[in-house]
Formats: C-alpha cells, structure tokens, sequence
C-alpha cells in the first residue's frame, strides 16, 4: 500500500497549478503574486516554472531542483489537516509549506506577512 507521503511525492506540479491558479484568483489575488509566491519559496522564476509544467514533473522532482528560502521554517500553521511544523517527511512538509502560501494569498494577507519577510 502507498503511503500519503508516497502518493503526494508522486503528483505532478503541472496538475495541481491550475487549481492554485483558480484558488487565487477566486479570491481576487492574481497569478503574477502566486508566481511571486512560488518564486519567493522556491526560487523559481515564471520561465522555470513553464518549464517544470511542461516537462510534467513530480513534487519530488519539483522540489529537489527548488532552492528553498531560508526563511521557509517560519511558515507554520494548520493546512489539510496538518500542523506544519509537525509534519516529519521533508518532502511532505515543502508541499505544504506551498499549500499554505497559496491559502494565505487567497485568503488576502498581505505579501509582506506571506513572505516573511
């Protein structure tokens, strides 16, 4: 059996971008501060991440090639269930670090709250 660790390691970025696309911009946030979003946490760029969904890449995949901000370890919080700083897969905690930026710009923080700064 697949463990939730597994099963989430193995979904591709491009199938759930368009979710977080639709999540924002219900909310009234627009794509260009998810991409900032994503590019503060990943260090991705808008080019890097057409890329990274054209080629279909995995989570595991998505995020080994991320260089994650030194200040991810402040993003903290319940998201899906999950209290962040509790969740020991490294893997699984990067996805949700992810999960809970995306929630927070569509719940209308501000940037300078989302990105830590």
């Amino acid at each position: 059996m697949i463990s939730h660790d597994e099963r989430i390691a193995n979904i591709t970025f491009a199938s759930v971008m368009p979710h977080y696309i639709t999540k924002v911009e219900k909310k009234g946030r627009t794509k260009e501060e998810l991409f900032q979003v994503i590019h503060w946490l990943t260090g991705f760029d808008e080019k890097n991440l057409e890329e990274l969904i054209a080629s279909k890449v995995t989570f595991d995949i998505f995020f080994d090639r991320a260089i994650l901000h030194p200040n991810a370890h402040l993003i903290t919080g319940l998201i899906c269930g999950y209290r962040i700083e509790e969740i020991e897969n490294p893997l699984t905690k990067k996805i949700r670090y992810l999960d809970k930026l995306v929630d927070e710009l569509a719940k209308g923080k501000t940037m300078d709250k989302i990105l830590r700064k």
